[in-house]
C-alpha cells in the first residue's frame, strides 16, 4: 500500500485541483456553479493525474530514464517495489475511471450535440496525452514537448472547459487567469526537469532545461513564475471591482523563495521539496484568487 500510495505522488496532486478550482471559482463569481459540475471535474482531474504519475513512473523503468544515474526521488518500479506488470494494469484501471468519470461529468454538463463531441475529444486527449508523456514509442515528454502539454491541460484546458460546463459560455477575460494556472503548472514541471537535468542528459531525455542549459532554464523558470502574477493582476485591472481582489498577491514572496531556490540549490535533493512547495503555493494561488474575488 505504502508502495502505490508513493506512485500515486500525492505532492502533484494541489497542482491538479488548482486548474479545475478556477474554473469553477470563476463561474461561482457569475452566479453560475453547479455542485455536481465541480465534485466530478475534481474527480475526473485527480485521476487524470494518478493515471500520469503512473504512466511516467512505468515509460521511464522501461526505457531506463529512471536508472541509478537519476536524481530525483526513488520510483516504485525502478526499485523494484511494484512489478511492471501491476503498475501496467493499474494505468488500465486509472485510464478507464478517467473515461467513466469524464463522460459522466460531459452527461451532467452539456447535452448530446457537436459541443459534447469537443468535450470528449479533449477527454480523450487528455487521457493519451496523460500516457503518452514517457510511455510508447517516441514519447513526446522526451522531446521537450511536455512543456506544452501541461501548459494546455493544467491551465487554458482546464480553466475554460470547467467553466464552460458550469455556464455554458465563454470567459474571454478568463483567459488571464486561466494563464496564470499554465504559466505555474508548466513551472513545476520546469523544476523537475531542472532537477533531474544531469540524468536525463544521460538518458537522452531531451526536456526544455537540457535543451536550454541549466542557466537559460532558471531564466526561463523566472519569466513562468511572473507571467503567471502579471496575468491574474492584469485580469484585476480589467475587472475591478475592490482591492480585496488583490489578495492572490500574497503569494509573491513563496513564489520568489520558490524562484531563488532553483536558482540557488544545485543538489538535486535539496532542490526537490520545491516541487511540493510550488504545486502547493499554486493552490494557494488559487484559493487567494477566489476568496479575493469572492468576498471583494
Amino acid at each position: 500500500m505504502k508502495a502505490w500510495i508513493k506512485a500515486f505522488r500525492l505532492r502533484t496532486l494541489p497542482l491538479a485541483l488548482a486548474c479545475i478550482s478556477m474554473g469553477s471559482i470563476l463561474a461561482y463569481v457569475d452566479g453560475k456553479m453547479k455542485w455536481s459540475i465541480a465534485i466530478l471535474s475534481l474527480l475526473t482531474t485527480l485521476f487524470l493525474q494518478i493515471l500520469s504519475n503512473l504512466a511516467n513512473d512505468y515509460g521511464d523503468a522501461k526505457s531506463g530514464v529512471d536508472g541509478d544515474q537519476r536524481e530525483g526521488p526513488q520510483r516504485s518500479v525502478q526499485a523494484g517495489l511494484i512489478s511492471p506488470n501491476a503498475m501496467f494494469r493499474a494505468i488500465i484501471i486509472f485510464a478507464i475511471l478517467s473515461f467513466i468519470s469524464g463522460v459522466s461529468l460531459l452527461f451532467v454538463g452539456l447535452d448530446i450535440n457537436y459541443t459534447f463531441l469537443i468535450f470528449l475529444f479533449f477527454g480523450i486527449a487528455a487521457i493519451a496525452a496523460a500516457i503518452k508523456y514517457t510511455m510508447g514509442e517516441n514519447p513526446y515528454g522526451y522531446s521537450g514537448l511536455g512543456d506544452l502539454s501541461v501548459f494546455l491541460f493544467f491551465g487554458i484546458i482546464g480553466v475554460l472547459g470547467t467553466y464552460y460546463l458550469h455556464t455554458k459560455s465563454i470567459h474571454f477575460l478568463g483567459v488571464l487567469p486561466a494563464l496564470s494556472c499554465s504559466f505555474f503548472a508548466v513551472a513545476v514541471l520546469n523544476l523537475n526537469n531542472i532537477r533531474d537535468i544531469e540524468s536525463d542528459k544521460q538518458s537522452g531525455k531531451n526536456s526544455i532545461p537540457v535543451r536550454l542549459g541549466r542557466a537559460k532554464a532558471v531564466q526561463y523558470h523566472i519569466v513562468l513564475l511572473v507571467a503567471g502574477i502579471l496575468c491574474s493582476l492584469l485580469y484585476v485591472l480589467f475587472n475591478f471591482k475592490g482591492p480585496f481582489q488583490f489578495l492572490f498577491l500574497l503569494t509573491i514572496p513563496l513564489l520568489y523563495k520558490n524562484g531563488q531556490a532553483v536558482r540557488n540549490l544545485k543538489e538535486a535533493h535539496k532542490l526537490d521539496p520545491y516541487l511540493k512547495q510550488m504545486a502547493l503555493t499554486t493552490l494557494f494561488f488559487v484559493v487567494s484568487f477566489g476568496i479575493g474575488h469572492i468576498f471583494y
